[in-house]
């Protein structure tokens, strides 16, 4: 799906990540944490092609990813990032509309993802609404429906990266765009979601990456990589963990 090999990447002369070596697996969703200052967007700009790694290899398909066309790897990869920004009046629909751009499915099938992105997206009420008069929730989700258009209906070898997507939603939309994401990797998608918040990750992630200081700390399934002693080092706070009562996943305290 998309691999890394021995991904170093400095800006400014300053070595911010170095040595990742990981895979994005169709059908599963990789949370990445880690504190302010970790080497996140910058692992998420990378993976999106945005800049150009100092050293390693990032593959998608088992093809490099500089070699793919930014038209064929736009119908693969689809990147939400963390801020962002459109400058431009246009109206909620015609926003999400622009996922769809490279591809040649036709005015039907393109309406039809649309509309089912923007349900998912709980932006349906908003379709004629001006993006700029919205508030930092509400294109935030516009957005989110724009990459779920992007991806249709999802399948096997599309890669979807997401930074900070909850960042500035609500509690009932914060999980709204995390379950839209998984029912993305139920379908086949590879999904990586670099997250904040540890109990949205315990509960919604597959396998979880802790970044510390542009190295992988831990990664594994959310039980091996949620552990009090885990966090405390990377985190430097002191954690209790528990169990949720009715999922069993772990559940993250502040001691």
């Amino acid at each position: 799906m998309m691999s890394v090999e021995s991904l170093f990447l400095s800006r400014g002369g300053r070595p911010v990540l170095s040595h990742l070596n990981f895979s994005l697996v169709s059908g599963e969703v990789l949370a990445v944490l880690g504190p302010n200052g970790a080497g996140k967007s910058s692992l998420l700009a990378a993976l999106s092609g945005e800049i150009k790694p100092d050293a390693g290899h990032i593959r998608l398909l088992g093809h490099a990813l500089a070699a793919w066309s930014d038209l064929d790897r736009a119908k693969q990869l689809a990147v939400l990032p963390q801020s962002p920004t459109l400058g431009f009046g246009f109206n909620v629909t015609e926003v999400v509309s622009m996922g769809r751009l490279p591809h040649a499915t036709g005015i039907r099938v393109d309406m039809e993802m649309i509309k089912q992105a923007m349900q998912a997206a709980d932006v349906m009420h908003l379709a004629q609404r001006n993006y700029l008069s919205l508030s930092g929730g509400e294109r935030q989700r516009v957005h989110l429906a724009r990459v779920l258009a992007q991806l249709g209906e999802g399948e096997t070898g599309q890669v979807l990266l997401l930074d900070e997507p909850t960042a500035m939603l609500d509690p009932t939309h914060q999980h709204a765009c995390l379950q839209a994401t998984r029912e993305l990797a139920r379908r086949g998608v590879a999904v990586l979601v670099i997250l904040h918040d540890l109990n949205l990750a315990a509960r919604y992630a597959d396998r979880i990456m802790l970044l510390k200081q542009g190295q992988c700390q831990s990664l594994g399934f959310v039980e091996e990589v949620l552990t009090e002693a885990q966090l405390a080092d990377v985190f430097d706070l002191p954690v209790l963990i528990t169990k949720h009562p009715l999922r069993g996943h772990p559940v993250v305290m502040a001691r």
